[in-house]
């Protein structure tokens, strides 16, 4: 459905806009058609600018993303329109997304208004309260209902409600639980499981590597912009291969050791990229001559499991190349 080409995001910035910043460079994936895939990496790297790229709410440097067989990064007016009928996206903070002056569902009749103008009343209310009924809310609690009178769960769902009215193909689920509590987390990620069985991609991005293991079929681990490791989930979480991979496994707490035995101290990334692996200078593996001085392509290590490592630099040759 949705594919990724040698995407790259960069921003100028510093003064008179004389330096570069590449918060996102030469990203390769794809999502199939019904498929969960998890963007997963620490902040900063990169993984809500490519959800925002997909939206179209900033532009790409570089690269292409093809929707369909159709390069969304070329679309204005009416097929831009068209394209948001089928793709969709729900943020991080479900309050910021809503005027507070205004009840809640006023993000309906928006809809409404852009897409479907001709619809009667009554039945366009009997869409929306199936719609809702679908992300599991009760019409009657939620409706006419300030943002204030509602939880940042029951916002969420509204969110998810509006892009499912649209009757969309794609959904980009940027933190979409990180604020939410942790018995409506698990509500939130089951909907996403529901949707998915009926058919809908999702892009889930998240910092959270467990939610990643419990939703996806497939994982993008990103670090500053660049793919460390992808494939199938399974295969990534029982056998991390990059360095990096492996450092956010050791880091997430367990239950049985305590956190000092698992936790991974490196030192903090270099401001500026060298010509080598943009992992290099935390990597406690980094060889001071190919590490330093080359970057790594992203190498197929088994069968749907890649990995952009020097060190599995002898394997086949690659599918993808991480720059």
């Amino acid at each position: 459905m949705l594919k990724l080409d040698r995407v790259s995001k960069v921003y100028k910035t510093g003064t008179f806009g004389g330096k570069e910043l590449h918060a996102v460079s030469d990203v390769s994936f794809d999502v199939k058609d019904g498929e969960v895939v998890s963007l997963i990496g620490e902040s900063g790297s990169g993984k809500t600018t490519i959800g925002k790229m997909i939206l179209g709410l900033i532009s790409i440097s570089s690269g292409a993303m093809i929707l369909d067989g159709v390069d969304i990064s070329t679309l204005h007016g009416g097929e831009l329109k068209d394209y948001y009928r089928k793709v969709q996206g729900v943020f991080q903070d479900p309050f910021s997304s809503y005027n507070p002056i205004f009840k809640a569902d006023r993000i309906f009749r928006v809809i409404r208004d852009e897409f479907f103008p001709d619809i009667p009343a009554q039945e366009w209310n009997a869409k929306v309260e199936r719609t809702l009924q679908a992300v599991g809310l009760n019409p009657p609690d939620v409706l006419n209902k300030f943002p204030h009178q509602l939880s940042g769960g029951q916002l969420q769902r509204f969110l998810i409600a509006r892009a499912l009215l649209l009757d969309i193909e794609f959904l980009v689920a940027d933190e979409i639980i990180s604020m939410l509590d942790a018995s409506t987390r698990i509500d939130v990620l089951n909907l996403l499981a529901d949707l998915k069985a009926r058919g809908l991609s999702v892009l889930f991005i998240t910092h959270d590597l467990s939610l990643g293991y419990y939703i996806s079929e497939r994982a993008v681990i990103l670090y500053r912009g660049h793919v460390m490791e992808m494939g199938a989930t399974e295969k990534l979480y029982a056998n991390p291969l990059h360095p990096y991979t492996k450092m956010l496994m050791a880091a997430v707490p367990r239950l049985d050791r305590k956190w000092e035995e698992v936790e991974v101290k490196l030192g903090a990334a270099g401001e500026e990229l060298g010509q080598g692996c943009v992992y290099y200078e935390r990597c406690p593996f980094a060889d001071k001559g190919d590490c330093e001085r080359h970057k790594p392509m992203l190498t197929e290590a088994d069968s749907d499991h890649f990995v952009a490592c020097g060190r599995y630099a002898k394997h086949p040759p690659p599918v993808y190349e991480a720059l």
